[in-house]
């Protein structure tokens, strides 16, 4: 660009003046976001969290929390290859990996930075990624950032996956999915992609961040349940604060391939270390679920529950395959208005719009908890029902 081109310089109050007209085109389209804080405690019947198995304010595992911060002290102090790694984050990597049948793990500061570390240093400008278009936000950033040549496939399509696999031009490959898919709940067909992976030489990372503690034995995960655990061209993801009511996240894998992460992943090296406090409360309910095996059993039967009623009462409703229950709504404004109003009669759901939506429907997104009775379900859809705008109802 010469000198004649040169963009004129703006006055400083103005640099940002883009944002404006940004915020008005998010407006126009009903894709307004705003923070709700919430109070400690709420009368309010909580469905739209993740903590499936009621255990962020069990006191056995918010007990291990707090004691855990006054001897650990309240942060990890730096990263976990310099002072960030105590003897919590060890033994939580060992029961972990041991729960969940691999050969070890390695605790990152959340699930978004353990996919973005996985899918990052297990591929690259070498390789080639096929992925499910409905991954989740951190998939796809680690995507992004690989470099590798990517392919993106329609939901669930093996077949299209086979294909992709098989007209790759790199010799190394990974196929990303979710086992569970955030948004409709619906299951992917680990099995198949497991065998198409074998038949073209590609490795599997799978994220279980919403089958772990709800699927399989005992909640050891979809990955487990498709007897995919321990395999050494498998790798498994998995959040902390969804099931383990905590924070922080984590992989697992063949020790080779943990070793790789803590050499390579670069949202691993440069992050500072999950505070002892969160690794202790994950410890703490991941033995809980160990001594109580009948929770994820009560989760898939309040799931289904829910979405049996809200489908007799009319409603477009997925078919949950684990805790999440979808309610598709008219439009993004539609589903804005209809979550605020079941908010303002006592109970909380999610509430999902486009860009969060791959599939640009809006949708009220309503999960299960092992803890919910059978009159806080028929609660719960009593007021989506009465809440619903006109044209959310098929009947």
């Amino acid at each position: 660009m010469d000198a004649a081109q040169k963009p004129a310089a703006v006055p400083p109050e103005q640099v940002f003046d883009w944002l404006d007209a940004e915020a008005e085109r998010r407006a126009d389209a009903g894709l307004t976001r705003r923070l709700r804080p919430r109070p400690a405690t709420s009368t309010e019947l909580d469905l739209a969290g993740n903590d499936y198995l009621g255990l962020a304010r069990d006191k056995r595992v918010a007990g291990a929390a707090a004691a855990a911060a006054l001897r650990w002290g309240a942060g990890s102090t730096g990263s976990r290859l310099v002072t960030g790694s105590t003897e919590l984050h060890a033994e939580l990597e060992h029961e972990l990996a041991r729960f969940c049948g691999f050969q070890a793990a390695l605790v990152f500061s959340s699930g978004f930075t353990a996919n973005l570390g996985a899918v990052t240093a297990l591929s690259g400008k070498d390789s080639a990624i096929v992925t499910d278009k409905y991954i989740h936000a951190s998939l796809v950033e680690g995507c992004r950032l690989s470099r590798a040549g990517i392919a993106a496939i329609g939901h669930n399509d093996v077949a299209a996956i086979n294909y992709a696999l098989a007209t790759r031009r790199t010799q190394r490959a990974l196929v990303v999915t979710d086992s569970v898919f955030s948004v409709d709940g619906d299951l992917a067909p680990l099995p198949e992609l497991s065998a198409a992976c074998r038949e073209h030489g590609a490795a599997l990372l799978v994220d279980d961040a919403h089958g772990f503690g709800v699927l399989g034995d005992g909640g050891r995960g979809a990955v487990h349940a498709a007897g995919l655990a321990g395999e050494p061209d498998v790798v498994m993801t998995v959040t902390l604060s969804k099931s383990l009511g905590a924070q922080g996240g984590a992989v697992l894998g063949s020790r080779r391939v943990i070793r790789h992460l803590v050499e390579t992943s670069r949202s691993f090296i440069f992050d500072t270390g999950l505070a002892p406090a969160s690794a202790a409360a994950a410890l703490a309910a991941l033995g809980v679920l160990k001594s109580e095996p009948e929770l994820p059993g009560k989760v898939l039967a309040n799931a289904t529950r829910l979405a049996e009623q809200l489908t007799d009462a009319g409603f477009r409703v997925s078919r949950p395959d684990a805790a999440v229950v979808s309610v598709q709504a008219p439009s993004p404004e539609d589903a804005v208005t209809w979550a605020a109003r079941c908010a303002e009669n006592g109970v909380r759901v999610g509430c999902f719009r486009p860009p969060s939506v791959p599939d640009g429907i809006s949708r009220l997104r309503l999960t299960a908890r092992a803890d919910l009775s059978e009159s806080d379900v028929d609660t719960a859809v009593k007021v989506v029902s009465a809440s619903a705008p006109p044209r959310a109802a098929t009947s």
